[in-house]
């Protein structure tokens, strides 16, 4: 579904990724695994269209994508959940959910996709005219997600969706994440909680200054001694 080939991108005068290649099959989870730094989200950012690569390819669906513009993007139906949630504080649980319904094809299927993610997230039912600001972090999460749903995308990427959240409110959503790979949705995410994100993966890579320096099944990537040692302190 998505390929980068050689892809080289960052901020300004300055190269943060070198050489990037990585693929995602439909139906796919993977993961992209590194310590702060490391590029994670100027990935997802570049292929998102936020960042214009200087070097390489993207394709996504045998189209492509390197020089589209991010409403372009979102309009082939890829969806960036960004780090840190930004939701619209001020505005209710259901405005935030209707704010993700911005692509095309998904404007006329607004009133049955929320029922979907309404039914994937019923806390967030009970919660539909509050304001965002007023939930806890790990509500204001699946927000976040429920929203990117709303854009009924093929790919959903997911950045550092466990940032800043205590270690319960974290076993929570990845459970959630879980129920959302149960849809079918295919997945890409970024994460430096190794363990938790390679849990729920197929497959990952492991980012380290820019560069891939491991690929592998994902319970491949747990056993492997340098991810141990580097990332789960083992």
């Amino acid at each position: 579904m998505l390929r980068l080939e050689d892809v080289d991108a960052g901020y300004g005068a300055t190269t943060i990724l070198h050489s990037i290649s990585l693929d995602v099959g439909s139906g796919e989870v993977v993961t992209i695994v590194g310590g702060n730094g490391a590029g994670k989200t100027t990935v997802l950012r570049t292929i998102a269209g936020l960042i214009r690569p200087t070097a390489g390819r993207i394709v996504f669906d045998g189209e492509e994508v390197t020089r589209l513009s991010a409403h372009e993007i979102v309009e082939l139906g890829i969806t960036l959940i960004p780090e840190g949630r930004q939701l619209f504080p001020d505005m209710t649980v259901r405005e935030n959910l209707q704010m993700g319904a911005f692509r095309r094809t998904a404007r006329g299927q607004m009133s049955e996709t929320m029922e979907e993610v309404l039914t994937l997230f019923p806390r967030l039912r009970e919660r539909l005219h509050q304001p965002a600001v007023s939930l806890s972090g790990g509500e204001q999460q699946m927000v976040a997600i429920a929203r990117g749903m709303m854009a009924r995308p093929r790919l959903l990427m997911f950045d550092e969706p466990s940032l800043g959240l205590a270690p319960i409110i974290v076993e929570q959503v990845f459970e959630v994440i879980d129920a959302v790979v149960k849809t079918g949705t295919t997945i890409l995410i970024v994460e430096q909680n190794v363990f938790h994100t390679l849990k729920a993966a197929d497959r990952g890579y492991v980012l380290e200054n820019g560069e891939i320096v491991l690929s592998d099944a994902a319970d491949a990537l747990l056993r492997n001694d340098h991810v141990r040692q580097a990332y789960l302190g083992i």
